[in-house]
């Protein structure tokens, strides 16, 4: 019995700090304050590009892209504005790094392009609030 009450004190221990949760995200003005997401992890740098450049680029391509979040569309769906235009970013919650983000900062993207027909979306790996 007591061997049994050890490993559930070991496994409550070791568990403890992935149950932990993490803060940051995008902050959008008109969302509810309960709205925010977790933290994420870094991931490949990409080509720099831009939307206008993306759009010739070929699906499942690595890009970096420097703009703002605008809003949320949907889940974990951004609109991402730069200067040559808009496109949709999926931005998995736990990629926010517990980074914080308003649409009034500008943020450098890392990702894979999701090109179909007539859409193309970038699927977030890695997301940086950057001076300027």
């Amino acid at each position: 019995m007591k061997k049994h009450a050890a490993l559930l004190a070991i496994a409550a221990l070791v568990s403890t700090p992935v149950l932990a949760a993490q803060s940051g995200g995008f902050v959008d003005p008109n969302a509810p304050a309960a709205a925010v997401q977790k933290g994420g992890f870094s991931g490949p740098n990409g080509t720099q590009a831009t939307i206008k450049q993306a759009q010739d680029l070929k699906d499942d391509d690595w890009v970096t892209m420097r703009g703002n979040l605008e809003k949320r569309v949907g889940d974990e769906e951004y609109l991402f504005r730069d200067a040559t235009g808009t496109m949709t970013v999926e931005i998995d919650d736990k990629r926010w790094e517990g980074q914080t983000v308003s649409p009034g900062d500008k943020v450098e993207l890392q990702g894979k392009l999701d090109k179909d027909f007539n859409s193309l979306e970038l699927d977030v790996k890695h997301i940086k609030k950057i001076q300027g």
